[in-house]
């Protein structure tokens, strides 16, 4: 295992009293000393997915054994498909099935679906019960379990019914993605890229040189992009914790992806796919603002589609194609009295959030999806 990947020092974020650390290693999940100092209970759930809880459950039940009486599994069925209420409310059941206190630990052992509702469910249960994540894909350990962010899908958007609540530790053992499918592998990888535009283009270069390394699982590789990730998303949450402003920027091509993941039907696109897809097309709009030049928008292309993921747009509508997705992307949490709003590319590495014309958006997005 390389120094990058050790866990001497971990990250942190700064939040004052709801500050908590980032562990990035391998092994961790069988190590003592990560579940030191944790809070303490009569019980703790472990509330992982179908996919995930034969492969890792186990190992964390028996580490968790030393500091609670009862430990239970909670296994939901594995996808996009299910971050609804009723899978929700599988896990108040399972809760109140186990006479569970104020004081039970929930542990999130999954990708970015278990965690949004673990999060959501500690939030909600007895008004606030701790929680703890523990992400075993990329895209979940580069973004979606660091930063308080919990929710469920609507019908008609995503994480449209969630709250900010932060949790005690995120655990990113690097050896869980040893089993993640490719596929999976690739969707991660655009939450990681979008981290160059955004606010680091020396991470962009990194990326470039390193993506067949990536692909390939190397260790250091990873333990490198997944703790870059984090160290930006730390810095970013912890100025802006509830997104008042400048943490928006990590939804760089979110607002276009939100909408073909609605428009298709959750899970037929993975979230990094219809991200990596959203990041072209915001790109595209950032060009047509006069922002940056096409050179980097076929740069950003490039590395996307180097990654394996699709860089060209779904038709939602065979009719009114542009019209489906801007549709859909004004029930967008950043829109505001029916106004889109836009993460783009004000220079390489730096971004802001803004509005733009219908008629504009409706050209980037005939000009970056299938045609009809």
């Amino acid at each position: 295992m390389t120094s990058e990947s050790a866990t001497a020092h971990p990250l942190r974020i700064h939040l004052g009293e709801r500050s908590y650390p980032i562990l990035i290693g391998s092994g961790l999940l069988a190590q003592a000393t990560t579940y030191a100092d944790l809070p303490r209970a009569a019980q703790a759930l472990i509330v992982s997915n179908e996919t995930v809880a034969p492969l890792y459950a186990d190992i964390l039940r028996q580490q968790l054994r030393a500091h609670y009486q009862q430990v239970h599994v909670l296994a939901l069925p594995d996808g996009e498909a299910y971050k609804d209420w009723p899978t929700l409310n599988r896990i108040f059941d399972a809760l109140l099935a186990h006479g569970c206190d104020r004081k039970t630990v929930l542990y999130a052992l999954g990708g970015g679906v278990v965690g949004d509702m673990t999060g959501f469910a500690a939030a909600s249960y007895m008004r606030g019960v701790p929680f703890v994540q523990v992400p075993t894909t990329l895209l979940a350990q580069v973004d979606s379990s660091v930063g308080g962010k919990t929710a469920i899908n609507h019908p008609l958007g995503k994480n449209m019914i969630g709250a900010f609540y932060q949790p005690q530790r995120v655990i990113c053992d690097l050896d869980t993605l040893k089993t993640l499918p490719e596929r999976e592998l690739s969707a991660g990888l655009a939450e990681v890229i979008k981290y160059g535009p955004i606010a680091d283009m020396a991470l962009l270069d990194w990326l470039e040189s390193n993506m067949d390394a990536l692909r390939a699982r190397s260790v250091s590789a990873l333990a490198h992009a997944v703790r870059r990730s984090c160290e930006i998303k730390a810095d970013v949450v912890g100025q802006d914790e509830r997104e008042a402003g400048l943490r928006a920027i990590l939804n760089f091509g979110h607002t276009f992806g939100h909408a073909i993941e609605a428009g298709l039907g959750f899970g037929a696109w993975l979230h990094g796919e219809a991200v990596g897809c959203g990041m072209v097309m915001a790109a595209t709009l950032s060009q047509r603002l006069g922002l940056v030049d096409q050179a980097f928008v076929q740069r950003l292309r490039a590395l996307i589609e180097r990654a394996g993921l699709p860089v060209v747009g779904p038709v939602l509508d065979v009719n009114d194609n542009a019209g489906r997705y801007l549709e859909l992307m004004r029930v967008d949490k950043k829109a505001e009295a029916g106004e889109i709003k836009f993460v783009v590319i004000e220079a390489p590495g730096r971004a802001a959030v803004r509005g733009a014309p219908d008629a504009l958006v409706r050209e980037v997005i005939d000009a970056c999806c299938l045609r009809q």
